[in-house]
């Protein structure tokens, strides 16, 4: 049995409040988490991945505006107050893992970051979700430059995009955990 498979069978004979706590670890939805423990036991690795990405672009805005408030900003180390439930510390702790390239930027990039997420989140009223794993930190700011000439639907439509990426990293790491 292979690693997935085996993450996928531990999964799929989870209880449902512990599989919906490992969800949310991965995306802070709970109409989300709940809609994907109530499609288990799934077939396949392929078959959870294509429901998260069914479930998620189905999600009303206020659902998907949730899932972004669980997202730290693109470089921005998280307080000490966001940490407080086990689902906030894997979200964090995941974001560490897929900033990295971040975690070496220089000041300067650091600082652009920073500015260009206050500018984007006043032009769009969200924050900047990008997946961001094996980027630099200068390669996360040359597309959040390229992402503020989008107009406001075009952007909506790539932030969910890029969520289904990183919900997709996220749940193959929860399969691939032991």
């Amino acid at each position: 049995m292979t690693d997935d498979v085996a993450g996928l069978a531990r999964f799929d004979a989870m209880p449902d409040g512990a599989a919906t706590e490992a969800l949310l670890a991965c995306c802070s939805s709970p109409e989300w988490a709940r809609a994907l423990v109530a499609g288990r036991p799934y077939p396949s690795v392929g078959a959870l991945l294509d429901a998260a990405d069914a479930v998620l672009a189905g999600l009303p805005e206020s659902e998907i505006d949730r899932a972004l408030a669980g997202h730290p900003r693109i470089g921005e180390r998280p307080d000490q107050e966001r940490l407080r439930t086990a689902d906030a510390r894997g979200r964090t702790a995941a974001s560490a893992r897929e900033q990295a390239g971040v975690a070496t930027a220089g000041d300067a990039v650091r600082s652009a970051l920073a500015d260009g997420n206050r500018a984007y989140e006043a032009r769009f009223g969200h924050r900047y979700l990008v997946c961001a794993s094996g980027r630099s930190g200068s390669e996360l700011l040359a597309i959040l430059d390229e992402r503020l000439g989008n107009d406001a639907e075009t952007e909506r439509r790539v932030m969910r995009t890029e969520l289904a990426k990183i919900n997709r990293l996220r749940l193959r790491a929860l399969l691939a955990a032991r």
